[in-house]
């Protein structure tokens, strides 16, 4: 009698998660799916509407789970997460597997707001084919754009760094989180804040407020306890309580379109949105 072989779901998820870069579903080149025929006597129905190249994009990468194996990857990349805070790719599935209530969420303000709509219409992307840098340094200081070009290089950092959406359903809700990763430079821009540990548990504060993604919490939360004893009492004294009030008080960072920002006076944005820097 020959016994059919299964593999777990842990298996399975784990196989998903550490391929998060070569796995793709099976859909048309062109990102759409083969027209159905129409039955006899009946009408043809309208043609569907051509999908944008970031949704395209996004059907050909993303990785189907049922809910057990997003229970699972869940749990396997918050806990890989925890022992080692650069793996970047077990933080991005975090996001996607715990961020969804938080999505929606996010979405309805962008849905709400005239720039956010122009937003979600246009699915801008921010990497170094559609942002001239060096443009931006052209610019003068006191812009929007000439603090991000210049941040980006104080830190030796680059917007090609973020990892792709691939463990969301719905393609809308995958560009909010590609664009909250995307924006995430701008964030620490605007606020002044460095990419060190103490930066980013702060930064990781602003955001989760802001945003109320459940990995920012996570990160804000656990990041704390990797900082030195010197930047944790920093970070108690002083650092804490400005992200908690900072968070709590600024407009959704989301429904800014950053893009048409760079000539804005920097300060002047900071003003519209409620930020206040720390005074070091």
């Amino acid at each position: 009698m020959f016994v059919r072989k299964t593999c777990c779901p842990l298996f399975i998820a784990t196989r998903r998660c550490l391929r998060y870069r070569q796995l793709s579903t099976t859909v048309a080149t062109d990102g759409t799916s083969a027209p159905a025929s129409i039955p006899p006597n009946e009408e043809p129905q309208p043609a569907a509407v051509e999908m944008d190249e970031f949704t395209k994009e996004f059907l050909r990468n993303r990785i189907q789970v049922n809910d057990i194996q997003r229970l699972l990857l869940s749990a396997g990349s918050s806990v890989a997460a925890l022992i080692d805070p650069r793996r970047h790719d077990m933080i991005a599935c975090l996001g996607e597997t715990t961020g969804r209530e938080a999505l929606e969420k996010m979405r309805h303000y962008m849905r709400s707001t005239e720039e956010g709509q122009q937003i979600l219409v246009e699915k801008p992307r921010i990497n170094t084919r559609t942002v001239d840098m060096e443009s931006l340094k052209k610019l003068p200081e006191n812009t929007f754009g000439y603090t991000y070009v210049k941040f980006m290089e104080d830190n030796n950092i680059t917007p090609d760094s973020r990892m792709e959406v691939r463990f969301l359903e719905e393609p809308e809700l995958a560009y909010v989180m590609t664009r909250y990763r995307e924006t995430h430079d701008m964030v620490h821009a605007i606020l002044d804040m460095p990419t060190n540990m103490l930066g980013e548990v702060t930064v990781k504060w602003v955001e989760a407020l802001n945003t109320g993604l459940p990995m920012c919490y996570g990160g804000a939360v656990f990041g704390a306890f990797r900082l030195r004893p010197k930047q944790r009492q920093n970070y108690l004294r002083q650092y804490l309580p400005w992200a908690m009030h900072t968070g709590n008080r600024i407009k959704p960072l989301m429904g800014v379109y950053w893009e048409k920002r760079w000539e804005q006076d920097v300060t002047k944005l900071r003003k519209e949105l409620n930020i206040e820097l720390m005074n070091l």
